[in-house]
């Protein structure tokens, strides 16, 4: 499991997102840019791209950002990374972003893999929001 965010940065980014348009995406940048390894602030960023390309690069990163989080703190490659634990969103969310954008930009084989880890990861489902 991911641990718990720093609580400045949670607060940062739920003020961010009070913004509305352009600063909204602004300030999360911000945010991600001060704490690169804020999971939910990737995440964030992903949905907020400005296209295609730019919300698939954000979700890589919190992708990645999530597998070397969940190395660190003991996950070896296998096991599961439940919804659940609300500290996992920004990763699995990340995820399934990369897997949407993949799609979009016809990589299939990335958005196939991505579909298959998600569910790996958690069973039971990652609800779409």
């Amino acid at each position: 499991m991911i641990p718990e965010p720093d609580a400045n940065d949670a607060e940062r980014l739920a003020a961010a997102l009070e913004l509305d348009g352009d600063a909204r995406r602004a300030a999360v940048a911000d945010v991600v840019a001060a704490s690169p390894r804020f999971l939910a602030g990737w995440a964030e960023l992903g949905d907020l791209g400005r296209d295609t390309i730019e919300r698939y690069a954000a979700y890589r990163v919190g992708y990645h950002r999530g597998l070397d989080t969940l190395r660190a703190n003991g996950w070896r490659g296998s096991g599961y990374v439940r919804w659940a634990a609300p500290t996992n969103h920004g990763f699995l969310r990340s995820l399934r972003g990369l897997g949407q954008m993949a799609a979009e930009i016809g990589e299939t084989d990335e958005a196939e893999r991505c579909e298959q880890f998600l569910l790996q990861l958690d069973p039971s489902g990652i609800p779409s929001e």
